[in-house]
């Protein structure tokens, strides 16, 4: 297996857990917040979609699906946010103002996404893994070290906002 198969994998487990965990659920449950000072799944998802598309676009040098394209993701999802705001260190101001109406949104954003970042995975190289993406840190960022970071994170999130989910549904029952 190659390494980025291994990515592939990782980044379609993503996409996964998204859809199980915002597929069936109300407004009401997307923009809960399980505690004051807490992310609700609709923050938590909109966020690890941004950081994938802003990260993988950027490796990638390609534009972020958010603000191109046909589907118009910066306008559908109306926030009122700088057009470069991924949701890193939002305050629980900040996480309030993302709120979402329809999972459909949340998992079509996440879909397109997914959709670039799969495209730039599949034409990867062992070679590519290797190439500095970011020199602010010591030692410099490496491709490879950037996906594998994005995946963790995003990995993180999601699990996070099933646990969110699960926490509505038990209180819920």
């Amino acid at each position: 297996m190659h390494a980025k198969d291994i990515l592939i994998d990782g980044y379609n487990r993503i996409r996964e857990e998204v859809h199980a965990t915002v597929e069936g659920l109300d407004p009401d449950a997307l923009n809960a917040l399980p505690a004051p000072g807490t992310n609700s799944i609709a923050w938590l998802v909109w966020h690890l979609t941004r950081v994938q598309d802003d990260h993988i676009a950027d490796a990638f040098d390609l534009d972020q699906v958010w603000w191109g394209g046909a589907d118009n993701w910066e306008k559908r999802f109306g926030l009122d946010l700088p057009r470069h705001d991924t949701g890193y260190g939002h305050s629980p101001a900040k996480v309030a103002k993302v709120r979402v109406a329809d999972p459909d949104l949340l998992t079509g954003y996440h879909d397109a996404v997914h959709e670039q970042s799969h495209k730039a995975l599949r034409a990867l190289t062992a070679a590519d893994l290797e190439r500095v993406v970011d020199v602010r840190w010591d030692p410099p960022v490496t491709l490879g070290v950037r996906l594998v970071s994005v995946l963790s994170d995003d990995l993180q999130h999601v699990g996070q906002a099933a646990y969110v989910r699960g926490l509505l549904q038990s209180t819920a029952a």
